[in-house]
């Protein structure tokens, strides 16, 4: 029986950067690491149909993306950040759909958090 795809998704655990995002004044004026979690939904259409590397989405292309998207702008919220990766990448590339999540270590809590997160979802218009 042949099998039929109904999605092609790649994801990267793990991107890192150092940039200056953060409510706070002190928070933008030291570069602070984040880690950055990216799935994106690609046209069935894009996937190779042979075990060839010349054909493949490039990974590299998304990761720098994301870099690019977290260093070239200080944000005060993880949230704005993460839209911001979102739409550089639905514009950048043939993505259908992304979702993001991006972690700061040891926000500025009353208490002891070792990271905080958000996680955004959004898909290409029309």
């Amino acid at each position: 029986m042949e099998s039929v795809i109904q999605s092609y998704r790649i994801r990267l655990d793990g991107v890192r950067f150092r940039a200056k995002h953060g409510v706070s004044r002190a928070e933008r004026d030291l570069p602070q690491d984040f880690v950055v979690c990216l799935e994106v939904e690609l046209p069935i259409a894009l996937l190779p149909r042979t075990d060839t590397r010349a054909r493949v989405f490039d990974y590299d292309r998304l990761a720098s993306l994301v870099v690019e998207a977290g260093t070239s702008t200080s944000y005060k919220l993880l949230e704005t950040l993460a839209e911001r990766i979102i739409g550089r990448v639905l514009e950048d590339t043939p993505a259908l759909g992304v979702t993001v999540q991006v972690k700061k270590f040891g926000p500025p809590t009353s208490v002891s958090v070792d990271a905080a997160s958000v996680e955004l979802s959004g898909k290409k218009r029309g």
